[in-house]
């Protein structure tokens, strides 16, 4: 037997709860389908609970820095098992949660893989075979193929994410996001860490100047970085594994790691290999990624959109994922006559202390020949840093000579995972330097130190 929908939503992380409820919201029958739990990338395996641990190691960071100037603790540390059974009390509850709220709206949710059996059809694994006047691709995003021998024996972000006890020697393979936030949660907990990663510099969706700064802090924890360096091969042994690499700056010397544990932190991909688009007449670039219009409908079946990480229209970011669900359901329910807006928004890795960015960075700025004005300064003796006793804290900030809007902001140090959000909020709504200057902010707080950066 067939059902059939105004829309089916493949997935069940943040792209796909917004676009659900609010198509149910408006009358239409909707139906999920999930074959993992529901909830999702950001709240199961990503954002919500690597934030938890970055918590815990937050406060080791806090205690260090304070010691002999005024705190005693002489015996902090984490207790691994139970950060992760505090993760837990959060990540725990969210599947049955998301399927209450599904129940509520009237929404059906299927937990089972489903593979496209026609242009308006997919067919989940149980047998059902469900048809809609629309599908939305809200797969999220699973970890990049790296093409060396014993790939298999890497852990991913989500496993790591579970660990039971944390191992001694730990190597992460890549320098992004889960790269740099890991080592970091990792270190502070007591583990030998190593980064290996192929490009020059880690972060490179970050400014360089401000990465530059922040690399004291991996040293000052003992995290080993070794840039430009190319994995060629992972191997089990009786002590653990060995990782074969090869480094570029000593002219292509082999080079050996043994680790307890070897983790994937080399970037993600749109999660669709499992549908059988071509059952739909979906199609796809040279990159793998979705062929889509400007309204995030695909260029070849009209019945299919995508949102979020399987979209790959906007920056891969939970809140760009909410974003374009609602333009996807506003085009459903209008007709195409909405595009996805990704002016101002935030990039923050959650190193200690974080990095963050939003709009242009210099080098954009000067490719595209726009004038603007640019300050830019380390400043660990401004007060916000001071009082914390940390020593990276560092902006540069980009002004339109022309029109005085903020055209980029680029941030590390205390606090600076919530300051950025005023930046985006000028950039976004044309918000001038002299607007923000002339703002009083709350003194003392990481926003007062805004004006001081323009």
């Amino acid at each position: 037997m067939t059902k059939h929908y105004d829309l089916i939503v493949i997935g069940s992380g943040t792209a796909a709860m917004v676009a659900s409820h609010r198509m149910a919201s408006a009358g239409r029958k909707v139906a999920v389908t999930d074959y993992r739990p529901f909830g999702g990338t950001c709240a199961l395996r990503g954002c919500d609970p690597k934030k938890m641990l970055v918590t815990g190691a937050q406060v080791i960071d806090d205690v260090r820095r304070m010691t002999r100037r005024g705190v005693v603790a002489e015996d902090a540390h984490i207790a691994w098992p139970d950060l992760i059974a505090f993760k837990r009390t959060f990540t725990g509850p969210v599947p049955k949660k998301q399927e209450r709220r599904y129940a509520d709206r009237g929404i059906d949710a299927y937990h089972a893989q489903a593979r496209f059996v026609g242009p308006n059809a997919v067919g989940l694994d149980g047998g059902e075979r469900l048809e809609a006047d629309h599908i939305l691709l809200a797969t999220g995003a699973r970890p990049a193929p790296l093409g060396f021998p014993g790939e298999e024996l890497l852990i991913t972000n989500e496993e790591f994410l579970e660990l039971e006890e944390l191992p001694e020697r730990i190597v992460l393979v890549g320098g992004g996001y889960i790269a740099a936030e890991f080592s970091h949660i990792a270190a502070r907990a007591g583990a030998r860490v190593t980064i290996l990663q192929r490009g020059g510099r880690l972060l490179a969706h970050f400014d360089p100047d401000l990465v530059g700064w922040l690399m004291e802090k991996f040293s000052e924890v003992g995290i080993d970085v070794r840039t430009r360096t190319t994995v060629e091969g992972v191997e089990k042994t009786d002590r653990g594994f060995l990782v074969r690499a090869r480094a570029d700056a000593d002219g292509g010397q082999p080079m050996t790691v043994e680790a307890d544990l070897v983790v994937h932190a080399a970037g993600r991909i749109p999660d669709l290999d499992s549908l059988d688009l071509q059952g739909a007449g979906v199609e796809r670039d040279g990159r793998g990624h979705l062929r889509l219009n400007e309204f995030l409908q695909s260029v070849s079946n009209p019945a299919v959109y995508a949102a979020g990480d399987a979209a790959q229209m906007g920056p891969p970011l939970t809140p760009v994922s909410s974003h374009d669900a609602k333009v996807v359901v506003r085009n459903i329910l209008d007709g195409n006559r909405h595009r996805p807006d990704y002016r101002g928004v935030p990039s923050v890795a959650f190193t200690i202390p974080p990095i963050v960015g939003v709009g242009l960075s210099e080098q954009e700025a000067r490719e595209k020949g726009l004038k603007f004005r640019m300050q830019s300064q380390l400043v660990p003796h401004w007060y916000t840093a001071r009082r914390l006793a940390e020593t990276v804290y560092g902006f540069k900030v980009l002004v339109d000579e022309e029109t005085d809007l903020v055209i980029g902001a680029h941030l590390v140090g205390p606090h600076v995972d919530d300051v950025i959000n005023l930046f985006g909020l000028a950039i976004r709504h044309g918000l001038t330097a002299e607007n923000l200057k002339t703002t009083m902010f709350a003194y003392p707080t990481g926003a007062s130190d805004i004006g001081y950066m323009l």
